[in-house]
């Protein structure tokens, strides 16, 4: 035994050849936590000891490789100043730079995912095979910041600087023979035969077959490319990134850019301090914050439904009531994840659509290579298209998707309930109407939950799980473990007009509205939302939900939430439905729609619209610069998601940031409303919301902030 730790161990094979094993003990992955990095310095300068090795393998003992640095540790990490960051950073490389330069060849045998700072692991070792079951990659600028443990300076040496900046400013994965192709792994093979390679190839370098010397001086040298190739090189790497990444929005991959253009001239060590440098500047981003922040209210959502699910009913088989666009979304949503479902209508026309939608997406999935026609038809099979109630005896859950008509979804709820099991949970597909409601007409109200899919279903990743006054537990539990078998992350949340999402969306709306009965330009408006980082303007947006079903949820939020969602006046919104403009339904809302060459609709502004909205608007129109459209909307939507937190309707920050992200497109940079109020600061918040208070209710603090700024409180810790 060379070393021994809970983490990594090193132990002797055969004929001198050593094996750095990682295997953290009480953990389900691999990963480099502090414990990790102290242990992994530990084994290295035990191999610089050891004068009986002659060459070494990096292997795994988890299903992942080594999932990269242990981003809990980022939230701390990244408090410290700069500087501090950058000399945390550089005492970490050290170890990889003294394991680099150990006196014998090294081979990394990458069993999984070698993500992030697992990659950087292997880019240290002079040679990496692949299982053919595994991925690698470069994933940090999705966290804002870039790679920080040799990756960039490594990369660039190993696989060139265009494809480098390509590995990292996208931070995709690569499966094996992509990997091969990119010179990023040196062979691939069956994963049965991934150790006996690894061996192989350290044998042949310690009988000289192979130069792995050559290898290792090339990571430790300047890039070979002279100064004319390293401009084309950087700038054509530049156009694409750019065009892809804002980098107001996502300053990461420009960091990443700017901070290789320094090192690549550089050898390996003065360019690791480049390098340094520039991961502590991403780090204090308040994108940085944004995005590690983001991914660890992503991890808790998750964790938060496995503990919903524990009490869920087995459910192998499912059903949908209402076929149509969004019945057979979620029918193809249950039937690709290998869920029987039932999809029911009364109209064989509706089927018909219904399974046209499913076969329309199953056919994408086949012309993009992400799945073989037999596999479509393996699919499509699970879906039962029916038009009576006769196999509905043995259905686990049943997912209501008719019309939103309160009278209509009673009935149907009514008439299936005395068709199925008695412990069979009955969901609603319903985007505002009260689940307390709908199980009045019901006999066993404990069975009845809310289950709010978007649109379109497969696309978007969130689904509301909404408790009624009567859900059980058990109800909730089942529902929940639907959503996460179906691909889905369900965030539970209590009853109330609009549940969450809606009842947030709707107050962003009005704030729109007001701007435009005031003068605001509806396409300067979507033009500064859209720079703001929202994937588009409210225009746009309610254009594509439909002005009718806009109108229709403005009514019942008026109902629920009169003191700040019922407006005294007549809104754009309202008028141009009353003209008959639906949006995209239609072809003409705020804009008209074209088509465009691929057949989809595009948005063009029509004086139709200017003109039916001079009625709307005041004679003293006033004109707004693009801070205030920002502040104004943002402060209704981030007003109505704290006070969601307020009356309980959601239970934690990062379940009501994560569902405005999944589910209307909020900013991810930005982290979600309540970070965003965070990074504002709430005293700064609290003076903005008296600022606009004289328009409304909806502008006014909630009692929750004040509370919080008082006691210096903040919805994340900053410590």
């Amino acid at each position: 035994m060379v070393y021994q730790g809970n983490r990594i161990t090193v132990t002797m094979l055969e004929d001198g050849i050593a094996n750095m094993h990682y295997n953290a003990e009480n953990e389900s992955v691999n990963k480099f936590d502090a414990e990790t990095n102290k242990q992994f310095g530990e084994a290295v300068t035990a191999l610089e000891k050891a004068d009986d090795v002659k060459g070494l393998i990096v292997t795994s003992g988890k299903g992942v490789f080594i999932a990269g640095a242990d981003i809990t540790e980022f939230v701390a990490s990244f408090k410290k100043s700069e500087s501090d960051i950058k000399d945390w950073v550089v005492h970490i490389n050290d170890a990889f730079n003294r394991f680099e330069d150990l006196p014998f060849p090294k081979v990394a045998a990458i069993n999984g995912a070698a993500m992030g700072g697992g990659c950087e692991m292997t880019l240290v070792c002079e040679y990496r095979v692949m299982s053919d079951k595994a991925i690698i990659g470069l994933p940090e600028t999705q966290l804002g910041i870039f790679p920080g443990f040799g990756g960039t300076v490594r990369s660039t040496r190993i696989i060139g600087i265009d494809n480098a900046l390509e590995l990292i400013a996208t931070g995709t994965p690569k499966k094996p023979l992509d990997a091969l192709k990119l010179g990023l792994v040196d062979a691939t093979v069956p994963a049965d035969d991934l150790q006996d390679a690894a061996i192989d190839l350290v044998k042949k370098c310690i009988s000289g077959e192979l130069d792995w010397q050559a290898k290792r001086e090339e990571k430790l040298a300047p890039v070979k490319l002279n100064q004319l190739e390293q401009a084309m090189a950087f700038n054509s790497a530049k156009g694409a990134i750019f065009a892809k990444a804002n980098p107001k929005q996502y300053p990461a991959p420009a960091l990443a850019i700017e901070a290789i253009e320094k090192h690549v001239n550089l050898p390996r060590d003065k360019a690791i301090e480049v390098e340094a440098a520039g991961f502590a500047k991403a780090a204090k981003t308040p994108q940085a914050e944004s995005l590690v922040g983001l991914f660890l209210n992503d991890q808790l959502v998750k964790k938060l439904a496995k503990k919903h699910s524990k009490l869920a009913h087995d459910i192998n088989e499912a059903a949908v009531l209402g076929a149509g666009i969004m019945g057979g979304g979620i029918a193809y949503q249950a039937a690709s994840k290998g869920l029987p479902i039932i999809m029911k209508d009364i109209k064989s026309e509706q089927l018909d659509l219904g399974m046209g939608e499913a076969s329309k997406l199953l056919g994408k999935m086949v012309e993009r290579k992400k799945m073989t026609p037999a596999k479509m038809g393996e699919t499509l099979s699970r879906i039962r298209p029916t038009l009576n109630y006769g196999d509905f005896s043995e259905t686990d859950i049943v997912i209501e998707a008719v019309v939103e008509n309160p009278n209509v979804k009673r009935a149907v709820l009514k008439e299936v309930e005395g068709l199925v099991k008695d412990d069979c949970i009955l969901a609603s597909n319903t985007s505002t109407i009260s689940i307390t409601y709908l199980a009045e007409a019901l006999d066993r109200p404990e069975n009845f939950v809310g289950m709010h899919f978007f649109n379109p279903v497969h696309r978007m990743p969130l689904v509301e799980v909404i408790r009624g006054e009567k859900s059980s537990e058990e109800a909730i539990a089942t529902t929940v473990a639907l959503a996460s078998k179906m691909g889905k992350v369900p965030v539970v949340v209590n009853d109330c007009p609009g549940f969450l999402v809606n009842r947030v969306l709707f107050p962003y709306f009005g704030a729109f509205d007001l701007l435009l009965k005031q003068g605001a330009d509806f396409t300067h408006v979507d033009k500064v939302m859209e720079k703001f980082g929202w994937p588009m303007g409210p225009a746009y947006l309610i254009d594509v939900v439909g002005l009718d079903t806009g109108v229709h949820g403005a009514e019942v939020m008026a109902d629920g939430f009169p003191d700040r969602m019922k407006p005294d006046y007549k809104g754009a919104i309202q008028h141009l439905y009353e003209n008959e403009r639906l949006g995209q339904k239609n072809g003409v809302g705020f804009y008209k729609y074209e088509t465009d060459k691929r057949g989809k609709p595009k948005k063009v502004a029509d004086d139709a619209t200017y003109e039916l909205l001079k009625t709307t608007t005041d004679s003293d129109k006033k004109e707004f610069d693009d801070q205030t459209i920002i502040d104004r909307t943002m402060l209704a939507f981030c007003n109505e998601t704290v006070r969601c937190l307020e009356d309980n309707i959601v239970s934690t920050p990062a379940e009501a940031d994560m569902a405005m992200i999944m589910g209307v497109g909020f900013p991810p940079f930005r982290g979600g409303p309540c970070r965003y109020i965070d990074q504002m600061g709430l005293d700064n918040y609290l003076a903005l919301c008296e600022k606009y208070a004289h328009l409304g209710k909806a502008y006014e603090a909630p009692q929750k902030i004040r509370d919080m700024a008082a006691a210096g409180e903040t919805f994340y810790a900053t410590a």
